[in-house]
């Protein structure tokens, strides 16, 4: 039908977008509208009826620290001896090069580890509300051991 026109009428409901955001007490819901023009929010806790003041940083609730630092450390033990590392680790990894050292996990019953062996305990994502090693670790050497342990720690 040549010439054919129409038109569309506006809705009268405004248009609103919602995303779930957190700050240093948890998670919000952020409403997001327009009145006149002008772009409009609306905080509420995650029920999206009751008024909610952020506390701190506003953010993504995904995002962690954009550039966590990390502090690492490499300690080497010959002979007799122990290398403790605290809980709290993101990473912990062991390199036994002679002798048969001892490593006990948390406060547990200590398991022989021969010569050659290599082990690594870590997570993957850190952050300040991210993962750690929950336990502390003792590696313990004997006369004629010789092994490595390394670590990462989010500071």
């Amino acid at each position: 039908m040549a010439g054919t026109s129409g038109s569309v009428a506006g809705s009268a409901h405004p248009d609103a977008e919602y995303e779930v955001l957190c700050d240093d007490n948890g998670s919000f819901l952020r409403r997001y509208t327009t009145e006149d023009g002008a772009p409009v929010l609306v905080d509420t806790t995650l029920d999206g009826t009751t008024a909610y003041v952020p506390t701190g940083t506003v953010r993504r609730c995904d995002v962690t620290a954009a550039n966590p630092v990390i502090d690492g450390t490499l300690q080497r033990q010959t002979g007799a001896g122990t290398v403790t590392i605290p809980a709290g680790a993101r990473s912990v990894t062991l390199v036994v090069y002679s002798g048969s050292p001892t490593v006990a996990i948390g406060g547990g019953a200590a398991v022989t580890v021969a010569a050659g062996t290599s082990l690594t305990w870590g997570v993957d994502r850190g952050g300040k509300a991210g993962e750690s090693l929950q336990d502390a670790y003792a590696f313990t050497g004997l006369a004629g051991s010789d092994f490595l342990v390394s670590t990462t720690r989010e500071i």
